[in-house]
């Protein structure tokens, strides 16, 4: 693996697993204050480090019905004051290079999504940051091939950059995960799995994505023993009626006892 970097008190590369978690989009204020401070108790408790990440805008719904947030302005706003009243980290998603700067005023992390990771002016605009970039595989991309996408980044000097595996498109309306991705691209650059993701059915449900979570233990299990730098994983308390993403969300009550098993495998596994 390439380097190891630190965001905020989360050491990234250094073979202790970090969890990325929080609600798909940003619901309101009142929502994702709440989810931050669940899922920092339970990952404080678990002694997990943690980065917290909701999304100001989803700009690749399917339908132009979906709900995509508040937007950069307020969005941002709300992230800030989020980081500030619990000290933790936070990410989310970037969709337009001139959205970059503005999104690192409020956040430690920016995340390119699976859809855009090709995109170069995206790419050196995240980087030219120096916020830490999370990079999402595209579902059409080859694990060997995300190198380029890191070069892209890193040729603004920002090495603080890593590689998140979500499912490969497999067929219409499905993925799957190749688990030999894994150290393929964890050879480029640290590698987080997202659990959620990963058991999406992209637009299966009539114009929004349905989901298969009850596979979510599965993947993240066999992700950890494979050997992963962090876990991401999308965390809602109810997920049946999120405004986006709830098909494949985790629910809120089933996090501690999954983290609880992830860490013991983490351990056998790793020696950590």
């Amino acid at each position: 693996m390439s380097n190891v970097f630190e965001i905020g008190p989360v050491q990234v590369g250094a073979g202790k697993l970090f969890l990325i978690a929080g609600p798909c989009v940003i619901e309101s204020e009142t929502h994702v204050r709440h989810m931050a401070d669940e899922i920092q108790r339970i990952a404080s408790d678990l002694g997990i480090p943690y980065i917290f990440k909701a999304s100001y805008d989803k700009a690749n719904r399917t339908s132009v019905k979906s709900f995509r947030g508040p937007g950069i302005v307020e969005g941002t706003r709300i992230l800030r004051a989020v980081a500030e009243s619990t000290g933790l980290p936070v990410l989310t998603d970037v969709h337009e290079a001139g959205h970059c700067a503005i999104a690192a005023e409020a956040v430690d992390v920016l995340q390119i999504p699976a859809f855009l990771c090709r995109q170069t002016d995206l790419l050196v605009a995240a980087g030219n940051t120096g916020r830490a970039v999370n990079i999402k595989k595209g579902q059409f991309v080859s694990p060997w091939d995300m190198q380029y996408p890191v070069e892209k980044t890193q040729s603004t000097g920002n090495e603080r950059v890593f590689l998140t595996e979500r499912g490969a498109s497999f067929g219409y309306n499905n993925l799957v995960v190749d688990f030999r991705s894994l150290p393929m691209m964890r050879a480029i650059a640290p590698v987080v799995f997202d659990g959620t993701h990963s058991v999406q059915q992209p637009s299966a449900a009539g114009g929004v994505s349905g989901g298969q979570p009850e596979f979510i233990p599965l993947l993240t299990r066999a992700a950890v023993a494979a050997g992963i730098d962090g876990l991401f994983l999308e965390v809602h308390d109810d997920p049946a009626n999120a405004k986006s993403d709830g098909a494949n969300a985790l629910d809120l009550k089933r996090l501690r006892p999954l983290l609880e098993r992830l860490l013991a495998i983490h351990a056998a596994a790793h020696g950590a």
